[in-house]
Formats: C-alpha cells, structure tokens, sequence
C-alpha cells in the first residue's frame, strides 16, 4: 500500500527533546529547572494586559505586530520597520532557513549549539556543518575554516545554549568580517538580558553597520513570556522584507503582543530578574565547585554541570538522585555532553536544595 513519504531528509532529523517536566506526587514539592523558565514569572503589567484581551478573542491579530515593534524600537533605539516578530524566536530561525537555505546549501553551527539549528538546516534540504568548539564556547577560526562555497549561514548562539559560554563582540565582528558577504550571520541573543560583561554586546550595532547580519531575541526568558511563545528580530530591510513573504499573516497573537509590550516597559522587573540571577549563579558555581564538580563559566540564567564517568557518580546517576528528590535537571546527550546536567537558576530554596542536594550525592549518602 502507498502512501505519503516525507522530502528527503525528513526523517534524518533528530526530533527536538525538551527538559523533563516535573510530575508532581502528593506530599513532595517539585521544582523544574530543565527548561531555563524565571523562578519570577512574567512582570505583574504583562499579565494584566494578557487579562484585558480577553474580552476581545474573536478579533484577528494587527497583521505585522506594529504596537510591540514600536515598544521594541523605543526600548533599544531601532527602527521598527526593521523588526520581525514571531511565535517565539524559534519560528523566526526556521523563517531565515525557509528564505536562505536550500537543496545543497550549507550552513555552520558549533558543536553544542542550539539544536534548532540543524533541524531548521535540514528540514529546508540543507546541509548542517559542525565547526567544533574551544572550551565549551564558538572558535571564530574553526567556523570560518568550515566555510565552503556552499555556506549560505551560520547560526551562533551568544550567549550559547546549553553551556553558558559566551563570544567577545570584538570576536563576533571578526567573525562577521571574515565572512564572505552573500553569508548571513544570524546572531540568536535569547539569553543577552542576564550578561553582565563589559566586551558583550547582543549584535545590534553589527546589524546596523552590514547587510547580512541579523539578530534575534524572545520573550521567553528573563520577561516570562514562554507559554505564549513570542520572539523578534532585528535586521537590514531586505531581510525583513524576504523574511515578511513567507512570514504567516498573524503569527503572533493579539494576548502574546500586549503581554510583550507591557512586559518589555518594566525594566524594573527586568533589573529585579539579572540581580537575582547574577548572585545565584556566582553562588552556585562556587558552592558546587567546592563539592569536587566542574561548573563551566556562565553568562546566562543556567550553569552547566560535569560528572565524572564513574559508576555510581555520572551524570545520570546523578539526575535520578536529584529526580528523586524532586530537583529537575535538563540532561544532554541530546546536546553531546552526556557527563553533565544544566540546571537553570531557580529561587533560593531550589539552589540550596540542589547543592544540598549533589552534597549528598558526592558522599554516597
């Protein structure tokens, strides 16, 4: 018997895997720390405006997102006509695969990268190119030697996605200017909110300066916004224009674009948020360090953890422990780092109760 078969390639694809979600049982409080979510949730001003829509869901969406461009533009100095939104800044990456790739192109993301990046790569026919990383963080050489006549993008997460890590902006703009020009560099800054170094800088002023850089950004992470799914981009006009024909007439809903706008103006929120996560990530990485763990350096609102191979104290061994305690970790062999857990930054009680936690898994108790 027939039937449909998928493109060529389809099926080659390693379907996305998010963290665990957490199954509560009676008398055991749960704490989810697999998905890099805000122990805070979204700014008070964003859930009244979500409120206020209500009464109003069977009206169609404003088609092009204009009342949270114009509140993206006000808070970052940009020209909204040069903003994109989408439902989460994922849509947005497979948008750019969707314009920029094709059957026999190539495009480059580094060995732990966000694993959106292959699968928008090859869901278009594209080939996914692997340019290793140094240390857990982009080498600017290794992805320019990957460059070959077929290179038509390359994906960097900065900060990346799962290690922490991040690229100088002096590094990023050799990278941008080692580049042959038809390449566009798309600079995905979903964690830039919770940096806090003087040599960062989220891309905005390489995609002013250039024709073939863009930038991305979303809601889902220091504003709170995950579950209504909604992101951006910023980026010369004719990216915006290409991007915008095949973009779905109202891909972002009328609740999720209120809740943006009111969510992008509390800066007070905003600032509450990358304190609080600052002194937590420098507590943890120390309070596990001293426990004969390896923290990778982080910029972001997570820290990644290294286990040894040894039987009884790997990584796996390690998520049942805390699993069973009710401390959910995100696992990574998905990501190639089957030694280590990423654990996103959660309130104090979960931080304490983690370290407490591998405390007592590093003493065999």
């Amino acid at each position: 018997m027939s039937r449909p078969v998928p493109n060529p390639g389809i099926l080659d694809i390693a379907p996305y895997t998010p963290g665990k979600s957490p199954v509560a049982e009676p008398g055991r409080k749960v704490f989810k720390l697999s998905a890099n979510e805000t122990p805070f949730g979204p700014s008070p001003k964003a859930i009244e405006a979500f409120k206020r829509v209500a009464d109003h869901l069977e009206d169609y969406p404003e088609g092009t997102s204009r009342v949270l461009r114009e509140a993206i533009g006000r808070s970052f100095g940009l020209d909204p006509n040069r903003i994109i939104c989408g439902a989460g800044s994922d849509e947005i990456l497979n948008l750019l695969a969707h314009t920029y790739l094709s059957h026999g192109d190539e495009a480059i993301s580094t060995t732990h990268g966000f694993l959106v990046y292959p699968i928008a790569t090859m869901a278009v026919g594209a080939k996914n190119v692997i340019a290793q990383e140094k240390d857990l963080t982009c080498d600017v050489d290794a992805i320019l030697k990957a460059v070959t006549p077929k290179t038509k993008l390359v994906w960097l997460a900065n900060p990346n996605n799962p290690t922490g890590t991040y690229v100088p902006f002096d590094e990023v703009k050799r990278l941008r200017a080692g580049l042959p020009s038809h390449v566009l560099l798309v600079l995905d800054a979903a964690y830039c909110d919770y940096v806090s170094r003087n040599d960062y800088e989220m891309g905005i002023e390489l995609v002013a300066t250039t024709e073939n850089t863009v930038v991305t950004h979303t809601f889902s992470k220091i504003h709170g916004l995950a579950a209504l799914r909604i992101g951006w981009m910023f980026g010369p006009e004719h990216i915006i224009d290409a991007v915008n024909r095949i973009r779905g007439p109202f891909n972002v809903s009328t609740p999720a674009m209120y809740a943006a706008v009111a969510a992008i103006e509390d800066t007070a929120h905003q600032a509450m948020s990358k304190q609080f996560t600052e002194t937590w990530r420098n507590w943890l990485t120390e309070e596990i360090g001293k426990l004969g763990l390896k923290v990778t350096p982080s910029v972001a609102n997570f820290v990644l953890i290294h286990f040894p191979a040894d039987k009884g104290k790997t990584a796996d061994d390690a998520d049942a422990f805390l699993t069973r305690r009710g401390l959910v970790l995100r696992g990574l062999k998905n990501y190639g780092l089957p030694h280590s857990l990423r654990m996103t930054i959660g309130t104090e009680e979960a931080n304490r109760l983690v370290v407490d936690g591998l405390r007592d898994f590093m003493a065999g108790k």
